[in-house]
């Protein structure tokens, strides 16, 4: 769960690209507090960790579909499968130095084992402390990007989320850092890279890196300090807040529950696929840890006591039961005599004995549950129905290489658009999208899922039959030579080119290693791939791919007894029942109290309301580690850029090292596009990816890109442009190859744009299908993205236009389009090929290349080529788009237990003149007053504000809320308090810190580039990033006082859209008459 300022998800909104003035954004800074499981696997999983062949789990298929981004990625989608290509360094370290030997024996620990791990150019040495049992690796390099985790072993025996909770909660107060949140202390103030927390179903994870290494052991030791000696095991009232407590504000109101875990697991559990991926988890392991959620079921939560909470840190929270993780290139000696001083603290304990996860045996025979899910009105029931075949493939762990083969045939199976069991599913008509995450092997035993959601009640039996026919087939059958190289192209161009996005590369081989590590298994295991791949590559050489597979299909699913079918049933009832039951069971617990126990009880609420509320003292803050601003370089990160030209089109060249790997963007103008047209956009951009040509069916291009690349996407941008009425809005082509295969590249890019034909009617029907389907997944788990592209659509032209291509205006267009693909294939199909005459031409055109200096240059002539294919202006008329939706206030009404609250309003209709403080203030606003009082005190997961600076909107958005109108009581009132706000000289170099960290964000090269990109398409100057610099760094409180009279503009003539339950909307506009205007969406 992270619990950094929830991200800006509008990946082609402009608010995304807001970061780009500066820097390029963390592509990924969620902040679903700190967790990737369990609270666990299915809603916090951002990133995988450990196979080199696999998905991410329980998600609905394919992303293509993403209004924003129609992705064909070929192969492990970068979160994902970079996590295993494991280069850390781009060359290898010429001495790379280890812990010296004599220093460890001195310091109390012993050497267990040492290796030089060439996948990614790394010594590791793997030590034990001799006192507690403590295992450590210290893996030394030169990537300066240094990381530090660890993760005890945390198995829950009831789903009250005690790790969940407690993982919240160790990070509110330390024996040396004893203020309220020395986390968001470090959000704030350093110049972390990663800064989180994760909770797996049976362990649990504190990791951090940065690039500065002051910094980098200022965040360890708080780390440290946190985990080891927290407040919270003596502090009650942090129990209550981060997990639940009941809240009463007047003895003759109601009862309620908070909590910020609390609300968390109720949004959580109002999503139907994470209902899905619960049942069936707990449903394979019914004997063990994973048979109850970690994460905390809101129903269980309640029953959690002080008590046992305490004793969950006294038996887990011990280093005999740690392992400990460091990265990178500081110095080791210095790693062992920082974690010296903390271990030396504590005695051996019987914690590994105590947290070792038994094995699940396995089934007999098969199981099948059924189950309800929380479901709209709207549409026809019958066909919203879920099923989910299940298998827990092993009795015991899998040794490397046969999960290796495993996850090569997964990706075989599922991994592309093009993959057979995919396909067929998809073809079959019988559901919406696929679910399900293929082969998932981050817990003890590995499992597989494959299912469809969308699905008529009658169709269940046929879906079922499908799955296990299809598997049948590809056992007796095998697959197809061009489907085993486009796959094996995938998995080496990506160990090659080693792309973690903005995840640091150390913290991915951690995850990995600990996959086994935690299991008492060796821990340099899954960090070396060479061998197992070339021993798979030689066997597939010498037996044939179906010798290599049809085995384990056979073996691990079709043989396979434990198989567990999960069928969901929408129930339009569901949410209401729910909440009808919590309000009479908390009716219950109010009637059995006296006047006494109540009185008591509202003093407690404002009791803790005013700890929430009430700052912590200087002096407490200053013991919190932190940078001085001589340590902030005084000149932004620069890129370097030439701007050339080829037949006449602008060319972009980035001369940076990339192993190698040439990374380019093809960009198109589309302000020639008809208004009209605009929603179709994102389906124009899947189907040049999954719709076939002349000469090639979709199957064989989709392989063709495998084989030769290293992917292709397609997708919308958009965004205004500071100072100018008209957005920039383009279609952007994204390639990835190998440098030598730079012609394969450019010609696919050609064929993809020019070959591809829009004539199969029912594939572009299950495009709009599984469009439909993730949008209205969307609005459930990302309302909070949703109220912003809805808010950004009234008060501009360029969130008019995302909001078209990824908000509820695109959603209800789907759901029309539906119908008219069956009606009017004829027109639909015209409608594609007048956006491909209105995008393609040299007019317009933009070219990128990342790449280092000699490839660039020897590409040019295959730029040139390409080029010259393209028509020379585009076939139609410019448009003018100027819509807006009309500037109501709005509830988008879903089934759901929590809310997403949004206000926003445009800064620069009221006369603001743009001013780096800005970036200052608006992370400070999220970072204080928003975290304080809409989640401390208010028990949403979330609150948060964006200043987009290129069209001036500045929104407030919360994240899985419990309340409505009281957060945008809260909102109204930022004004006031940055008027009475007073900060030292300390807090305000903080927040000048933890702005610079997001706008110098770590990049890889193609990151780089793409954000040079960006800055090109939207105006802005290197002198601007500089002035922007300085007015950063010189922010005075003077600042924060003047920008409240501006931000009175949100509250004064601010918009305001909720995603909400009925409930919740009926009650507010029975406070505030006819506040919201009601839109039902589900």
């Amino acid at each position: 769960m992270e619990r950094t300022a929830l991200v800006r998800s509008l990946s082609c909104s402009s608010l995304a690209c807001n970061r780009f003035l500066f820097s390029a954004p963390k592509h990924s800074r969620s902040f679903l507090s700190k967790s990737p499981s369990a609270a666990a696997r299915y809603h916090r999983r951002v990133f995988s960790n450990r196979s080199i062949l696999r998905r991410n789990s329980w998600r609905s298929l394919p992303l293509a579909a993403s209004s924003h981004s129609s992705s064909l990625r070929f192969g492990f989608n970068n979160r994902h499968f970079g996590s295993l290509s494991v280069r850390a360094v781009a060359s290898p370290p010429k001495d790379i130095a280890g812990a010296g030997d004599e220093v460890a024996e001195k310091l109390g620990f012993e050497k267990v084992s040492e290796e030089f791990i060439g996948e990614c150019k790394s010594k590791a040495v793997l030590f034990k402390h001799k006192r507690t049992g403590a295992e450590f690796m210290s893996v030394s390099n030169d990537d300066e990007n240094k990381v530090f985790g660890i993760v005890f072993r945390t198995p829950p025996k009831d789903s009250t989320g005690i790790p969940h909770i407690l993982e919240h909660s160790v990070l509110c107060g330390s024996r040396k850092y004893p203020l309220k949140e020395p986390f968001v202390e470090l959000l704030k103030g350093s110049l972390h890279t990663f800064l989180n927390a994760f909770t797996y179903p049976d362990r649990t994870c504190y990791p951090v890196a940065s690039t500065n290494a002051k910094d980098f052991y200022n965040l360890v030791d708080v780390y440290l300090d946190a985990v080891f000696f927290p407040k919270c095991i003596e502090d009650f009232q942090t129990f209550q807040q981060e997990g639940w407590h009941y809240e009463l504000n007047d003895p003759s109101e109601d009862i309620t529950y908070k909590g910020v875990v609390f609300n968390e697991m109720k949004g959580v559990y109002s999503q139907p696929d994470n209902l899905l991926g619960r049942t069936a988890q707990q449903a394979l392991f019914p004997d063990n840890t994973y048979g109850v959620d970690s994460g905390g079921d809101p129903l269980v939560i309640p029953k959690l006591t002080f008590e046992e909470f305490k004793e969950f840190h006294r038996k887990y929270y011990h280093p005999s039961n740690a392992r400990i993780w460091f990265y990178g290139d500081d110095d080791p000696n210095e790693r062992l005599r920082i974690l010296s001083e903390y271990l030396d603290l504590f005695d051996a304990s019987k914690a590994p004995s105590e947290s070792k996860i038994e094995p699940q045996k396995l089934f007999s025979e098969p199981v099948r549950i059924v189950e309800k899910y929380p479901a709209g009105e709207g549409g026809d029931l019958k066909k919203k129905h879920m099923v989910c075949l299940n298998w827990l493939l092993s009795d015991k762990p899998l040794d490397l290489q046969t999960e290796l083969t495993l996850g090569f045939l997964d990706h075989l199976m599922l991994g592309t658009p093009a993959s057979p069991l995919r396909k067929v599913l998809l073809e079959s008509g019988l559901g919406d999208a696929i679910i399900g995450g293929g082969v998932e092997d981050e817990l003890l035993q590995p499992q597989f899922s494959i299912g469809l959601k969308g699905v008529s009640d009658e169709d269940i039996p046929k879906v079922e039959e499908l799955i296990m026919s299809s598997l049948r087939k590809l056992a007796e059958e095998g697959f197809d030579m061009e489907a085993v190289e486009a796959s094996m192209n995938t998995i080496e161009f990506s160990l090659r080119e080693n792309n973690t996005g903005s995840f640091p590369r150390g913290l991915s081989l951690m995850l990995r290693s600990i996959g086994k590590w935690i299991y008492d298994m060796d821990p340099f295991e899954p960090l070396k791939y060479e061998k197992p791949l070339a021993d798979l590559k030689s066997r597939i050489a010498e037996e044939g791919s179906k010798a290599v597979f049809s085995p384990l299909i056979e073996k691990f699913i079709l043989n396979n007894p434990h198989c567990v079918t999960i069928e969901m049933q929408p129930d339009p009832e569901k949410a209401s029942r729910d909440e009808a039951a919590e309000k009479e069971n908390l009716e219950k617990v109010k009637a059995s109290m006296t006047e006494e126990d109540l009185a008591e009880l509202a003093r407690a609420t404002q009791e803790l309301k005013l700890k929430q509320e009430t700052p912590d003292p200087p002096e407490a803050l200053r013991c919190v580690p932190s940078l001085s601003l001589h340590d902030i370089p005084k000149e932004p990160i620069r890129i370097p850029t030439e701007v050339g030209d080829i037949n006449g089109v602008k060319v972009l060249q980035h001369d940076l090292f990339t192993n190698d790997v040439l990374y380019t963007e093809v960009v198109f103008d589309m302000s020639s596009l008809k208004q009209e047209l605009l929603p179709l956009v994102p389906l124009f951009c899947q189907s040049l990816l999954e719709m076939g040509s002349k000469d090639l069916t979709f199957v064989q291009l989709n392989q063709l890109i495998g084989r030769k690349t290293g992917g292709i996407s397609v997708y919308p941008f958009t965004s205004s442009i500071r100072g100018k009425e008209d957005p920039s809005s383009h279609m952007i082509v994204r390639g990835k190859s190998m440098a030598g295969r730079a012609d394969d590249l450019f010609n696919l890019i050609n064929c993809v744009l020019q070959e591809v034909q829009f004539t199969d009617q029912q594939r572009f029907k299950q495009f709009v299908s599984q469009s439909k389907a993730r949008m209205e997944n969307r609005l459930r788990g990302g309302g909070h993205g949703i109220a912003a592209a809805r808010m950004s659509a009234k008060l501009n032209v360029a969130g008019w236009i995302s909001e078209q291509m990824g908000g509820v205006s695109y959603l209800e267009f789907l759901q029309a389009l539906e119908e008219k693909v069956d009606n009017d294939w004829a027109g639909i199909s015209s409608s594609l090929e007048e956006i491909r005459k209105s995008l393609l031409s040299r007019e317009g055109c933009l070219v990128n290349m990342t790449a280092d200096g000699k490839n660039l240059s020897d590409s040019e002539k295959f730029v040139s080529k390409f080029l010259d294919l393209l028509p020379s202006k585009p076939l139609v008329e410019r448009s003018s788009w100027s819509a807006r939706l009309p500037s109501n206030n709005e509830a988008i009404v879903i089934p759901t237990q929590v809310n997403y609250v949004g206000k926003a309003a445009n800064l620069y209709d009221k006369g603001y003149q743009l001013s780096g403080s800005a970036y200052v203030i608006s992370n400070h606003i999220s970072n204080t007053w928003l975290w304080e009082r809409v989640r401390v005190s208010g028990g949403a997961y979330g609150g948060f504000c964006n200043f987009d600076t290129h069209s001036g909107v500045f929104n407030f958005l919360s994240y899985r809320d419990p309340n409505l109108l009281k957060t945008l009581d809260i909102y109204d009132g930022t004004g006031d308090f940055l008027r009475k706000l007073e900060v030292d000289d300390d807090t305000l170099t903080k927040a000048i810190i933890g702005t610079i960290s997001d706008v110098d964000a770590y990049q890889l090269p193609d990151a780089k580039g793409y954000s040079s990109l960006l800055r090109y398409l939207l105006g802005v100057k290197e002198e601007e990033r500089q002035r922007r610099r300085e007015e950063i760094l010189s922010t005075s409180l003077k600042d924060f006082k003047e920008f409240a009279d501006t931000i009175d503009a949100v509250k004064d003539n601010g918009v305001t859209v909720a995603v909400a339950s009925p409930d919740d909307v009926e009650a507010a506009n029975k406070e505030r008459s006819d506040f919201f205007q009601v839109k039902r969406a589900l």
